[in-house]
């Protein structure tokens, strides 16, 4: 990270714990091809929130294919996206705006 940025968190864990404590939900997103932030990494991440879960893996369904999996904790949201590297526009385009879609609406995919 540049030196003279000041106006970013170097870490964004406790920016994620600030905005669960807030009450507002947040989704997590990783395709599951990403090099940069793999799914593992995400996965980490959210264990150390010590969160549990409150809706349990399952698979999102798009044009009657899997792409993705689904888990649910404490206002928080983690999706992955199949065939999605760390750009998931570019990488999926449809299934990226079903993603992103779901997020509008405040619906879980």
């Amino acid at each position: 990270m540049p030196k003279n940025w000041t106006d970013i968190p170097f870490k964004v864990i406790p920016v994620i714990q600030e905005l669960m404590a807030s009450r507002i939900s947040v989704w997590i997103y990783s395709g599951d091809t990403d090099g940069r932030v793999p799914m593992t990494t995400s996965r980490y991440s959210i264990d150390k929130l010590q969160t549990s879960v409150k809706t349990p893996w399952y698979p999102r369904m798009y044009e009657g294919e899997v792409d993705g999996y689904v888990v649910g904790y404490e206002n928080l949201t983690f999706v992955t996206i199949r065939g999605a590297g760390h750009f998931v526009p570019s990488y999926q385009p449809a299934r990226g705006l079903a993603f992103f879609s779901s997020f509008l609406e405040g619906k879980l995919p």
